[in-house]
């Protein structure tokens, strides 16, 4: 699976999204120009040490990013006309985030099929960060996968272990 953010501004959410990314197997594409520097704190404190699992390219331009990455692309937008979880996704899909500002660029919804741009439901009149928006997807597209290559030894506490009552002592 891929992880495309056009434009991105914000360096905390793009950090969220390398750690997202390391967590899951995604390859992350970051298309130029970028609010940021990647050498910037906080890009890695929003990505803390998991920068070194996540396997990221940068695109100087999304006409690069189209050349390097053909496949079955998927757009978000509050103008979507499918949910996200109406489709069935493929490991090699490629999924596209616009800016936290702007959104997708209409050179990047030119190049997504409209049948392929996607929404995500929510309440009126509201949004989600491209970091937890991005969140939504890949999770929702890697269980559709099975979450093949996921750590299955027990790396993590299942609601099982977990005492969640703090009411109950």
């Amino acid at each position: 699976m891929h992880v495309v953010l056009v434009q991105p501004e914000i360096a905390p959410n793009t950090g969220a999204i390398i750690r997202l990314c390391a967590n899951t197997g995604c390859e992350l594409h970051l298309v130029e120009p970028l609010g940021f520097q990647l050498t910037d704190s906080l890009l890695k404190r929003g990505g803390l040490d998991y920068h070194e699992y996540a396997t990221m390219h940068v695109h100087p331009t999304l006409h690069d990013l189209v050349a390097a990455l053909p496949g079955r692309r998927f757009g978000f937008s509050s103008h979507g006309s499918t949910r996200f979880t109406d489709v069935a996704f493929a490991p090699d899909d490629i999924l596209v985030f616009g800016s936290e500002r702007d959104g997708l660029t209409d050179e990047a919804q030119t190049w997504i099929t409209a049948d392929h741009m996607l929404s995500i439901p929510m309440k009126a009149g509201r949004s989600l960060n491209v970091a937890n928006a991005a969140s939504v997807v890949v999770y929702e597209a890697w269980r559709q996968q099975g979450f093949a290559g996921a750590d299955e030894a027990g790396g993590s506490p299942t609601a099982e272990r977990l005492h969640l009552d703090p009411f109950d002592s």
